[in-house]
C-alpha cells in the first residue's frame, strides 16, 4: 500500500517537476536557418507583410553572427551581430547599450528582467527618449504559426518611453493689405521643450528545439494610448544543425 502510495505521489508531482525546470541556451551552429512571415501594421490602414530567411554565419562564446535577407534573393542578405541570448545592442554616444532583450537564459517560469537605455536624438522631434522595458517569463502555452503548431514558453514584456520634444523656431509670414499696399509680416516663434510618452507591449514565443521564438508581437503606443504600429514574426521553417 505504501508504494503504491510513493507512487501515485511521484505521477502526480512529476509535471510540476517538470515545468519548473529552466531552460538553457541552445547550440547553434554555422547553417541554422530560420524563415519568417513578418507583417508590419502602421496606424489603422497601413500593413505591409514580407518574407524572410535568418541564417547563422558564426558562433562565438558572446555573440551570434546571422545574415538576414528576403526568401528566394540571390544576395547574400545584411549580416549583423547579436548577443548570444538574441539580444540587440546599439551604440549611443561611444557606449553599447543593449535595447532589446527577449531571452535571459537559462528561462524559468515567474523570471523577470529589465531594460532600460536613453536615446538621444532618436527623431529629429525628439531631443532624446528613455525606454523602460520589464520581461517575465509567463509559461507555456500552444501556439499555431505556418509552421505548425507548438508548445512554447511565452514571454511578455510591457514598457514605457519618455520622450523630450527639442526646442525649435517656426516663422510664420502673413500678409497685411491696406490702403492698396501689401505689407509682408513675419513672426518669429520658439517651439518651447515638452515631454510626451507612450507604452509599449512586447510577447515572444520560444521553443527550445527550434532554438529561437516561433512568434512574436511589438506593439508602440502614443502619449493618447492609440497603438501606432504592430510588429509581428510568425515561423515559416527552420533547419538546425545540432539538437
Amino acid at each position: 500500500m505504501k508504494n503504491k502510495c510513493a507512487v501515485l505521489l511521484l505521477a502526480c508531482s512529476m509535471p510540476i517537476i517538470a515545468f519548473a525546470q529552466s531552460v538553457s541556451a541552445p547550440t547553434l551552429k554555422e547553417g541554422d536557418t530560420w524563415t519568417y512571415v513578418d507583417t508590419v501594421e502602421k496606424g489603422p490602414t497601413g500593413w505591409q507583410q514580407t518574407h524572410n530567411a535568418l541564417t547563422v554565419q558564426r558562433v562565438t562564446e558572446s555573440h551570434i553572427y546571422v545574415s538576414s535577407k528576403p526568401v528566394g534573393a540571390s544576395t547574400s542578405g545584411n549580416e549583423a551581430i547579436v548577443g548570444a541570448d538574441w539580444s540587440r545592442a546599439r551604440e549611443f554616444d561611444g557606449s553599447e547599450v543593449v535595447v532589446n532583450r527577449p531571452l535571459a537564459f537559462p528561462l524559468t517560469a515567474g523570471k523577470s528582467w529589465n531594460v532600460e537605455y536613453t536615446e538621444p536624438h532618436p527623431t529629429p522631434k525628439l531631443s532624446s527618449a528613455t525606454w523602460t522595458t520589464k520581461y517575465k517569463v509567463v509559461g507555456y502555452e500552444d501556439v499555431d504559426v505556418p509552421a505548425g503548431k507548438f508548445h512554447a514558453l511565452k514571454i511578455e514584456a510591457e514598457g514605457d518611453w519618455h520622450g523630450q520634444i527639442a526646442p525649435s523656431n517656426t516663422v510664420v509670414q502673413s500678409a497685411q493689405v491696406q490702403q492698396g499696399q501689401t505689407t509682408l509680416v513675419t513672426q518669429a516663434r520658439r517651439v518651447t521643450p515638452e515631454t510626451t510618452a507612450g507604452h509599449t507591449y512586447k510577447a515572444f514565443w520560444y521553443v527550445p528545439e527550434v532554438g529561437r521564438w516561433v512568434k512574436s508581437v511589438e506593439e508602440y503606443y502614443g502619449s493618447n494610448g492609440v497603438r501606432s504600429e504592430r510588429l509581428t514574426t510568425e515561423l515559416e521553417t527552420y533547419k538546425r544543425s545540432a539538437p
